[in-house]
Formats: C-alpha cells, structure tokens, sequence
C-alpha cells in the first residue's frame, strides 16, 4: 500500500531533486538516503523488506575506509541502486 500524503509526496520529490543534482553521485547518495531515513522516522513513508535490502546493498556500495576515494564503481553502484529504490519509494 502507498503511503500518501503532503509529506510522502515531498519526501519523494526531494529524494529524486537530491538524485539529480550536480556533484559526485556517491555524496548524492548519501544525502537522499539520509532524506529517506528521515522520512521513514517521520512516518512519511513506509518501510518495507525490500526497501531495507536495497538500502543494505547501498550501504556496502557506499562503504570506503578512511583516507579512500569512492571510484567509478562504486558511483555506477550507487546509481544502479537508486534508480531501484527510487521505484520502490513510490510504492512506499
């Protein structure tokens, strides 16, 4: 069931705005998903199993050690991801 509601609809929009915007995608990355736990933590939106493995295999995708550059990988990684979660927000 889709949640639905002002604050959904803004959570999405503002997930998909911080997707698209210019800089690196792994730093973009981090900031939507840190919009979406909001959004969960508000109860904009609904978690759902699958939304917390897409998150998860985000995760690893964004993982570096201290001092390392995220390289192209890990941005195709992450934009591959969001693309997925993006869709199941929308079901969220």
């Amino acid at each position: 069931m889709t949640t639905n509601g002002a604050a959904a609809e803004q959570a999405r929009r503002d997930f998909a705005e911080i997707l698209e915007r210019k800089g690196h995608t792994v730093d973009n990355a981090r900031e939507a998903v840190a919009r979406l736990e909001r959004a969960f933590a508000d109860g904009a939106l609904r978690r759902t199993e699958e939304i917390d493995q897409v998150l998860a295999d985000l995760e690893v995708a964004l993982e570096q050690d201290t001092g390392q550059k995220l390289g192209g990988k890990s941005a195709e990684a992450a934009r591959f991801i969001t693309r997925r979660l993006g869709k199941l927000i929308e079901e969220a």
